[in-house]
C-alpha cells in the first residue's frame, strides 16, 4: 500500500494539473532485481487504472548518461573517492557524513565516489511540506557511485529527470531530505531544478517505519477499486466508502474530480489501518 500511496498521489497530481505522467524502472542494482518484477509493476498499474505517458525508462540502460555526468563532477572536482565500508558509514552518517576522505582515502581497496556538497543551506518551497532546508553538514557529502560500480540513485535521478523534462517531482516524504542532494547536483551540472511535492509515508500505528510483512502484502487486482479507495482515504481526500464497490476508472474519475493535495499541507505520515 506504501508504493501504491506514492503513485496513486503523484498520478492525481500530475493529471489535475494537466500533466504527464511518467514511470520509471529504478532497476541500478542488478544484483537485487528479481526476474519479472518490472512486467509485474506494470501489470499492477494498468489493472488500477493508472496509465503512464510515453514509453518505461529503464535506468539499467542509462548508463553511459551517468558516466558522463560522473566524469563532469571529477573535471570540476566535485567528487572524491571514499574508502569508507557500510560498517564504518553505519556509524559516521547518523549525523551526516564527517568528510573523513576528502583528503584521499584512508586504506587500500575499492572506493566509493563522493559528491562535495557545498557549505549554505539548499533551501526550497515544497508544494506539499512547505518551506524546506537542511543543515549541510547534517547531510554530509553523498555517494554518487557505490564501491561494486553501481550508480546511485540520487546522481541518476538527477540525470533522468533532466533528460526526460520532468518539471514536477512528486514522491514520498522518505526523500525529503534527500532533496538538497539533488538541487546541488542539479546546479552542479548545469541542469534545471523541478518543483517538488512530498507525499506522506505509510507508518505503522504507533508511528514506527511500516513492517516489511505490511509492505510486501500484493494488491489484489480483483479488488481494484477497493484498494484505491483506502488509498484516497490514507491521502485525506475523504472518498464517499461506496466508492470502494466501484471500477477503477469510477474510482479515479472521483478522484480526479475532488484531489485536493493542499489537504495533506505539512503531512509527513500517515498510520496503516490495525
Amino acid at each position: 500500500m506504501g508504493s501504491l500511496l506514492a503513485a496513486l498521489g503523484s498520478f492525481l497530481e500530475a493529471r489535475s494539473r494537466k500533466g504527464r505522467w511518467i514511470v520509471r524502472m529504478e532497476d541500478l542494482d542488478t544484483p537485487r532485481v528479481r526476474p519479472g518484477s518490472a512486467a509485474a509493476i506494470l501489470q499492477l498499474l494498468e489493472s488500477l487504472g493508472l496509465t503512464w505517458d510515453g514509453g518505461v525508462e529503464y535506468q539499467s540502460q542509462r548508463l553511459e548518461h551517468y558516466d558522463a555526468a560522473l566524469e563532469r563532477l571529477r573535471m570540476r572536482g566535485l567528487t572524491y573517492p571514499c574508502s569508507c565500508s557500510r560498517a564504518d558509514r553505519a556509524g559516521l552518517e547518523q549525523e551526516g557524513y564527517p568528510g573523513t576522505c576528502r583528503a584521499g582515502p584512508t586504506r587500500s581497496g575499492p572506493t566509493s565516489t563522493r559528491f562535495r556538497i557545498g557549505e549554505a543551506p539548499q533551501p526550497f518551497e515544497d508544494r506539499i511540506q512547505g518551506p524546506c532546508a537542511f543543515d549541510p553538514h547534517a547531510l554530509g557529502d553523498v555517494i554518487v557511485r557505490r564501491r561494486d560500480g553501481i550508480h546511485a540513485y540520487h546522481l541518476a535521478v538527477v540525470v533522468d529527470d533532466a533528460a526526460q523534462g520532468v518539471t514536477d517531482v512528486v514522491r514520498g516524504a522518505d526523500l525529503l531530505s534527500s532533496t538538497p542532494w539533488h538541487i546541488e547536483l542539479q546546479q552542479a551540472l548545469g541542469l534545471p531544478r523541478p518543483d517538488y511535492a512530498h507525499l506522506p509515508l505509510l507508518v505503522e500505528p504507533n508511528g514506527a517505519k511500516l513492517a516489511k510483512s505490511r509492505r510486501s502484502v500484493p494488491i489484489d487486482p480483483q479488488r481494484a477499486g477497493a484498494a484505491l479507495t483506502e488509498g484516497l482515504r490514507l491521502l485525506r481526500q475523504e472518498p464517499p466508502p461506496d466508492l470502494a464497490r466501484e471500477t477503477p476508472r469510477a474510482v479515479l474519475e472521483w478522484a480526479l474530480g475532488h484531489w485536493r493535495a493542499a489537504r495533506l499541507e505539512r503531512l509527513r505520515s500517515v498510520p496503516v489501518t490495525v
